[in-house]
């Protein structure tokens, strides 16, 4: 495992940290290019989140079907602690190398 997250993976645990409500592939991607201008492929954004998951950095679980989706269930994600640490320490690595601090709530 990495000590340092990747620029895509810090940006969507950012925005999972700072928007936990109603958390899920559509939201993430609709919050990310809010904050940041980009909107990822939702292939990406869910690669990208199943490897945070194997990481231990966020958890998902399924909620119920709903009939504005067609019966389908939506996935939604949570940062774990260990996710808040590595974002961290990515802060730390980005600050030590002379660089300007990451904003931690903007």
């Amino acid at each position: 495992m990495r000590d340092v997250l990747g620029p895509f993976e810090f940006q969507i645990l950012q925005t999972l940290l700072r928007h936990p409500r109603d958390a899920y592939g559509v939201t993430i991607r609709e919050r990310l290019k809010t904050e940041t201008g980009r909107e990822p492929s939702i292939g990406a954004l869910y690669t990208t989140l199943d490897r945070l998951e194997q990481k231990g950095f966020v958890k998902s679980w399924w909620g119920e079907a709903t009939a504005e989706r067609g019966g389908r269930r939506k996935r939604y994600f949570a940062i774990q602690a260990p996710g808040e640490a590595a974002l961290q320490r990515t802060q730390a690595a980005f600050t030590g190398f002379g660089g300007t601090p990451i904003p931690q709530g903007a």
